[in-house]
């Protein structure tokens, strides 16, 4: 099996951008976490920014890799083409780690940040990221098969 892809038939799920948007995610959280306060505010300010930016490409790469899933390893005829109902779909067939409210509150901090940004809404999605982290490494696990590594 080639990694980052699932062969089912002659069907195969590319799952290469949403483990590499995963990992630079993370790797950007714990930059986060652990920068030294007394860097500049720009720099702290840049490097948050950073984390939403690759919270909002990750969470892209999700759902679309999930509507996917759905449909050719599912037998999902015709999933949705809209974030909320293909997590409501998943939360259906037992795919989600965390219950569908918390899926909702992702899809909620990714329009929040990319159509309407101000500081307070940067900081809620910040709070969420370490849960989507989790939840997103649970879900790449369920449908490629995989180890996080």
């Amino acid at each position: 099996m080639l990694s980052g892809l699932y062969q089912l038939g002659h069907d195969m799920i590319d799952y290469s951008k949403f483990r590499s948007s995963l990992k630079r995610l993370e790797e950007q959280h714990d930059n986060h976490l652990t920068l030294d306060p007394t860097e500049p505010e720009l720099t702290r300010e840049g490097i948050a920014e950073s984390v939403i930016q690759r919270f909002e490409t990750c969470y892209d790469c999700l759902w679309k890799v999930l509507k996917r899933y759905l449909r050719e390893h599912l037998g999902v005829a015709e999933p949705p083409n809209s974030p909320k109902p293909v997590f409501r779909l998943a939360n259906e067939n037992r795919l989600l780690p965390s219950p569908i409210e918390m899926w909702l509150r992702y899809a909620d901090a990714r329009t929040d940040t990319s159509h309407d940004y101000d500081g307070e809404k940067a900081k809620a999605c910040l709070k969420l990221v370490p849960n989507f982290i989790k939840d997103s490494i649970h879900l790449y696990r369920t449908m490629s098969g995989e180890r996080w590594t």
